[in-house]
């Protein structure tokens, strides 16, 4: 059994729920039996480490961990897990990765060798990194890490020439970006797609029967003119909406975005644009490791024109929209040459109904991340 393979599987588990901590699964094995397994708990509560050692109890003595991650050594809301598997008599620790954070970095892994026990890195290392990519970009930066989704047909349109747009994407890939927004902490869009689609920006799929999730991505909304209207749905449902300004909001309109408990974030803006470089420190002083942004096709554009994004998602529906007033994914400037256009690199397909999703990385970002 590739008990490394469990303890991933496990990580996963945790992915959109435990920010700013990372994703991270611990598989206890013994005789080649697992005898404690566990995956990071909310923010605050146990480390997976620590959930596997307490399953495992007596029976951790002597045996082997199988982490996603290596084991922190410092104190934070929790004590470090390095001492906890030292006073548990593990004799084996096997990481797939060495964290990326400066207080750990290869530390955690010199506690445990100096008190004996056998150290072991990089099994399954590529997945373990495309894990935690938004944490190394977190952790290391300060920034959070920007998905961008796009759903599009086969000639690059997001829309008729009239406006709709339901449904170009299949109900298969509909239902996996509810996956990919569970496991986002932050879902961001344009005023201008609001306005249009009126969409609900929520999690749903992971909680039971289609249900919501435990834990709702904060919707951000990108409002250079303040045009956003009060009576979206965005503002209805569950979890938090933050809306984001190219000016500074009347106290009438303060009043009444709170009343429909909306946070308010002011930023500076040239010709109604945001400053998006800005935006993206601000999430992260929030403590917003993940963004997955959801269009529309001007926000995009700025994004791609300004190089913030780290990932892209694509889904290509087999369909011939046509029409030159018909709009295209991603706005924005763009480059003057095809020689200077953005590279996307690790590429990885895969089918969801008759939709092609194609995923990869710009300028060798995310699990592509030497650490």
């Amino acid at each position: 059994m590739d008990y490394m393979e469990q303890a991933l599987s496990l990580a996963k588990l945790a992915l959109g729920q435990v920010s700013p901590n990372p994703a991270v699964g611990a598989a206890i094995v013994k005789d080649d039996v697992v005898v404690g397994q566990g995956y990071t708990q909310a923010p605050g509560s146990s480390h997976a480490e620590i959930v596997a050692l307490e399953q495992a109890g007596e029976a951790a003595k002597g045996s082997k961990m199988y982490v996603a991650l290596e084991p922190c050594c410092h104190y934070g809301r929790t004590p470090p897990c390095s001492q906890a598997i030292i006073t548990a008599g593990i004799a084996e620790v096997h990481m797939a990765m060495l964290d990326p954070n400066p207080l750990v970095s290869g530390k955690g892994k010199e506690e445990l060798e100096k008190a004996g026990i056998k150290t072991f890195v990089g099994e399954h290392m590529k997945e373990a990194k495309g894990i935690n990519e938004a944490y190394t970009r977190f952790i290391t930066t300060g920034l959070p890490f920007i998905t961008a989704k796009m759903a599009m047909s086969l000639d690059g349109k997001i829309a008729t020439r009239s406006g709709d747009s339901r449904w170009i994407s299949s109900p298969e890939a509909r239902q996996y970006v509810h996956s990919l927004r569970s496991k986002s902490d932050a879902i961001m869009t344009g005023a201008n797609t609001i306005i249009a689609d009126d969409p609900q920006l929520t999690a749903r799929c992971c909680g039971g029967r289609g249900g919501a999730v435990k834990k709702q991505p904060l919707r951000v909304i990108v409002d250079g003119k303040g045009k956003t209207q009060l009576t979206a749905r965005v503002f209805t449902e569950p979890g938090e909406t933050l809306l984001v300004l190219g000016r500074k909001a009347s106290k009438d309109e303060k009043e009444a975005y709170k009343k429909v408990g909306a946070g308010l974030l002011e930023l500076p803006s040239e010709e109604g644009y945001i400053d998006l470089e800005k935006l993206m420190k601000a999430l992260g002083e929030r403590q917003i490791t993940s963004v997955l942004v959801e269009g529309g096709s001007n926000l995009l554009g700025s994004l791609f024109d300004q190089g913030l994004v780290d990932k892209v998602i694509v889904f290509i529906a087999p369909i011939i929209i046509g029409g030159e007033a018909a709009k295209t994914v991603v706005g924005g400037k763009g480059v003057d040459k095809v020689v200077d256009s953005l590279k996307i690199e690790n590429i990885t397909e895969e089918c969801f109904g008759q939709d092609i999703m194609i995923t990869g990385y710009l300028g060798g970002r995310g699990c592509s991340l030497e650490l």
